[in-house]
């Protein structure tokens, strides 16, 4: 059995053999074919790519440009992006089709918990349509508002998009965010109505909005069910069709650019390209234009959608590649690789991701400092619309400060350092990056800057020092039913927002446009929206610059001195609220001293909210049985004397854990 050794050989074909046999493939001792790789039976040129050719390289160049295409599935959440994919893979035999193809192409554990897309995932398929052979590079791209920097990146590589909407709910606020995403690209968008299944689909209703809202001809319009594989393959033909193929040219030098990139312990850096011009193979030295440094590719091949390799990429193709880079910054999200002594044009790359929220991160213990700030690097290859700023806290040690798109994006990023590299963290409260306009010239020499942004509150500046302050706003897209508005509406003005514009996209469905102050949102407003709506609300938003604001610094003061890390920047119209949260929170959090603590939310020098933590006491007048009052009252005064004393030169030492169960992200406020 051993005997086979020839060039091409892995113990790996073996096993496949002793599998197959143990399974009743085949006599005793006889190798299936598709086990002996090359010394195989050849393929012929028209016959589709099976499971039995996975074992040996595929030859890529089989695949002219004109038979190449490039799509990604855009939609709004849970509007079926990932079950669609998941046929796609079934019908051009990349996987088997067996019941438990359910999200194939999501392959984070935090994906398959929540039932979301988190990253953006590529899947070549190999497709026979009349007669010639095609290759479809499909990215499936995630539909929540957080991660709509993976659908810009993955649109890079792409000439078209299929649409995908909900037939049961209709058009959503992501549905509409990602079009106006794939056109400002100037892709082709091929609308596809989903789970037209379902009992109370309305495929009809839905091609009107889609007309009314993108202007597209319902007749365009493809109606599938992607859960039952009903009419699935007309929308395969349909990209083919409707999609044009690359503009790439084999004959030039190679320029490819790194649309994403994931760490290997063992590999190194595995980054995902998409190749514009010429032709890479293993051997070749590349050359990355962001660092100058040079590489030996390792191995080249496509997704399919696990690694297959391949001989060599040709332009207009879409696949991964392993260049022994063994540091995570290497592989630099929108750069651009080209051979070496052959340099090019780089590519524009992306814009790079505006952090929206920003927290603080600490380890649980400070001995773990090192082992997070790895996983945190190898974290960020992955995620690079996450920002990293050192950071360090008296009551927490040593951290970071890291900038997010939205909630849900900490969150999961939170998720995937606990489930993917073992590090619990400390997460402190979400806020947003405020700006201050410097008032004198000597603050502007000593900041290099007329205009400082803000990210940790502790370093706000004083009003003394300021013209004026600015916040960040954000435009934002609420579709709902219309019996929710007037309570939505409500909502939004509590929330300091002003409405631009309202517009009904059917007869039961209103669109409401609004411009938010960020801080407003951040934490808790989808939670309201959806309680408020019954669920039956999207909201969506997009970045909006900076407007004027009246802001103030808040200290929380413990016996008359700030505690650092809870200094806030808020409203001037939430300052009460927001600092009587804060004082009610510390004062359940505190343990009770021989002293009365004071706990004050103040701004400036203005005391806005109190709590008190009362202090342990003695019964001193327990051994009077009776007897006159002076008697009773000089021993309560000199109690409360030397309670007096204690409070002066007694030091509160807040633990830790109070610090975390105030700095946390509260879900119950």
């Amino acid at each position: 059995m051993w005997a086979r050794a020839g060039p091409g050989w892995w113990p790996g074909r073996t096993l496949a053999a002793w599998a197959s046999r143990s399974a009743g493939l085949g006599p005793p001792g006889a190798l299936p074919a598709s086990a002996l790789g090359p010394a195989a039976e050849p393929r012929a040129p028209d016959r589709p790519f099976s499971s039995a050719d996975r074992q040996e390289k595929i030859d890529m160049s089989r695949f002219p440009v004109e038979n190449t295409r490039n799509f990604s599935i855009i939609a709004h959440v849970d509007h079926g992006k990932s079950t669609l994919a998941d046929r796609f893979l079934e019908l051009t035999g990349a996987i088997d089709k067996t019941k438990n193809n359910k999200q194939v192409l999501d392959k984070l554990q935090v994906e398959r918990e929540r039932g979301i897309t988190v990253k953006a995932q590529t899947a070549s398929l190999f497709y026979n349509c009349e007669g010639k052979q095609y290759l479809l590079n499909l990215i499936d791209t995630p539909g929540h508002v957080d991660f709509s920097y993976e659908v810009s990146r993955s649109l890079s590589a792409c000439q078209g998009v299929l649409l995908v909407v909900d037939a049961n709910e209709g058009i959503q606020a992501q549905t509409v965010a990602n079009f106006f995403l794939a056109f400002e690209a100037q892709l082709s968008v091929i609308p596809v109505i989903n789970k037209i299944d379902l009992k109370n689909a309305d495929p009809e209703r839905v091609e009107k909005q889609i007309e009314k809202v993108f202007d597209i001809p319902s007749d365009e319009c493809i109606k599938i069910s992607a859960k039952l594989g009903t009419n699935v393959e007309s929308v395969l033909q349909a990209v083919i069709k409707r999609i044009p193929p690359p503009k790439a040219h084999r004959k030039n030098s190679l320029r490819a650019l790194v649309f994403d990139s994931t760490y290997d312990q063992y590999r190194g850096v595995i980054a995902n390209v998409a190749l514009f011009d010429g032709v890479v193979s293993k051997g070749d030295k590349i050359v990355s234009a962001h660092t100058q440094k040079t590489y030996e590719v390792n191995e080249v091949g496509v997704l399919n959608p696990n690694e297959q390799p391949a001989y060599k990429l040709y332009a207009g193709q879409v696949g991964y590649l392993i260049a022994g880079m063994k540091d995570v910054t290497e592989a630099q999200i929108g750069d651009t690789l080209y051979l070496h002594k052959q340099p090019v044009e780089p590519l524009p790359g992306f814009k790079s991701a505006k952090p929206m929220v920003f927290a603080g991160v600490y380890p649980i213990d400070q001995s773990e400092y090192n082992n997070l700030k790895n996983a945190i690097e190898k974290l960020t290859l992955n995620d690079s619309s996450v920002t990293v700023h050192r950071d360090s806290s008296l009551a927490l040690g040593a951290g970071w400060r890291l900038g997010f798109l939205g909630l849900l994006h900490m969150e999961v990023f939170n998720q995937r350092l606990e489930q993917e590299y073992n590090a619990s963290v400390i997460l402190t409260t979400p806020t947003v990056p405020y700006k201050a306009v410097l008032s004198s010239a000597k603050l502007i020499k000593e900041y290099r800057e007329k205009e400082i942004t803000i990210i940790n509150p502790a370093q706000f500046p004083d009003k003394s020092k300021v013209t004026e302050y600015l916040e960040p706003i954000v435009l934002g897209t609420i579709i709902t039913p219309d019996e929710y508005t007037g309570k939505i509406i409500m909502l939004c003005q509590a929330r300091r927002a002003v409405q631009k514009n309202m517009m009904y996209i059917d007869q039961t469905r209103v669109m409401l446009k609004y411009l938010f102050p960020l801080n407003e949102i951040v934490v808790d407003f989808y939670d309201s929206l959806k309680s408020l709506s019954s669920g039956y609300a999207s909201f969506d938003y997009e970045d909006a610059g900076y407007q004027t604001a009246e802001l103030v610094k808040m200290d929380i003061l413990l016996n008359g001195n700030i505690v650092e890390e809870l200094v806030t920047v808020v409203h001037k119209d939430k300052a009460y609220s927001v600092g009587k949260t804060i004082c009610e929170r510390l004062k359940d959090s505190l343990p009770r001293q021989l002293f009365e603590i004071a706990i004050q939310a103040a701004i400036g020098s203005k005391i806005i909210a109190r709590e008190t933590v009362k202090a342990y006491r003695k019964n001193v007048l327990a051994k009077c049985y009776g007897g006159d009052i002076t008697r009773k009252m000089k021993l309560l005064k000199r109690q409360a004397e030397g309670k007096k004393k204690l409070r002066k030169i007694g030091n509160i030492e807040v633990p830790k854990d109070a610090f975390i169960k105030v700095l946390k992200t509260q879900s119950d406020k």
